[in-house]
């Protein structure tokens, strides 16, 4: 089991934009239902920042998200998007209570 957390903050006026990609994204994990994958994005209270946190629970560690075309769509002019790069940190829990369908 891998967790993950990624924050940046998008440009002035790119944010609505972010935002319709991820939607997209769950548009299509909804429809698919990958098995293996928890996904959650939030956007701060900035209106700019991002925070998505994943839990990729699949036998051989693939990632069932990088796999989607909507994700792949996302990723695909992120840096051009962002104000602050996406910073990527694997997370090991410690606890948590009802976070992770448990």
């Amino acid at each position: 089991m891998k967790r993950l957390i990624v924050r940046y903050k998008v440009k002035a006026g790119k944010a609505d934009e972010n935002q319709k990609l991820i939607e997209k994204v769950f548009e299509e994990l909804h429809t698919n239902s990958p098995s293996g994958l928890r996904y959650a994005s939030f956007k701060l209270g900035d209106g700019m920042s991002f925070v998505h946190i994943v839990s990729i629970e699949t036998a051989d560690g693939s990632n069932p998200l990088t796999e989607t075309q909507a994700f792949k769509s996302f990723n695909a002019a992120i840096k051009d998007r962002c104000e602050e790069q996406p910073v990527l940190t694997e997370m090991t829990e410690v606890g948590s209570y009802r976070f992770f369908g448990q």
